[in-house]
């Protein structure tokens, strides 16, 4: 099996204090783009919030959700502002594959703090369901400062949040199945925001 990632550098170390000795010495491994090869974890955050979107995610966790690993491993793909888990503080990180070490999470205990928050902070909340009465999400242009926000999978968006979302998106599909998966349809709604508002890399990086 290839080996992921680079082994001990080769040759004189940086003089850069972005780097960790450690990993000089060992190799890195981590799941990472080359750019942030041998960096210090929080050297890659500090970078990455030099950048970070300005759109959030929220995912509701009533019933412990398995999606939300993936919820945030999206979130970090497409550089999010933050990821809010509202509801159970404890979820499941293997999804993640361990990309909450780079990606801001906050926890709500109820729906009212998180609207409570949305709402100081100036963002509109968008709800992610195939409700009754609910738009298109391809035939709408995204708010550049809002929340998504998703249910949870099977009951999707609670009453109250689905009463306090200045707007309720629907995702196209064209088969047989009521819904798809809620770690699916947040990165594609991500990525519809990411469609209209960023500004495109030029490499694999992720770096305009």
């Amino acid at each position: 099996m290839e080996e992921v990632g680079v082994g001990p550098w080769v040759g004189p170390w940086p003089d850069d204090p972005r780097y960790d000795p450690a990993l000089l010495a060992e190799g890195d491994r981590r799941n990472v783009v080359d750019r942030y090869r041998y960096w210090r974890r929080e050297a890659v955050v500090a970078d990455l919030d030099a950048r970070r979107h300005e759109f959030h995610v929220a995912i509701e966790n009533w019933q412990h959700d398995l999606n939300i690993g993936t919820v945030v491993r999206n979130a970090n793909a497409f550089l999010a502002a933050e990821v809010h888990i509202v509801g159970r503080r404890k979820w499941n990180r293997r999804g993640a594959m361990v990309t909450d070490r780079y990606q801001h999470i906050r926890q709500h205990d109820t729906i009212e703090q998180f609207l409570a928050w949305a709402k100081a902070a100036g963002l509109a909340v968008v709800g992610i369901d195939n409700l009754p009465g609910a738009r298109l999400l391809e035939h709408t242009r995204l708010p550049r400062r809002c929340v998504l926000l998703f249910g949870q999978e099977g009951p999707g968006l609670s009453a109250p949040a689905r009463a306090a979302c200045d707007e309720v998106l629907f995702i196209a599909q064209f088969g047989s199945t009521r819904s798809i998966n809620a770690g699916v349809a947040s990165g594609i709604a991500m990525h519809e925001w990411i469609r209209r508002w960023a500004q495109f890399p030029d490499s694999l990086d992720g770096r305009p």
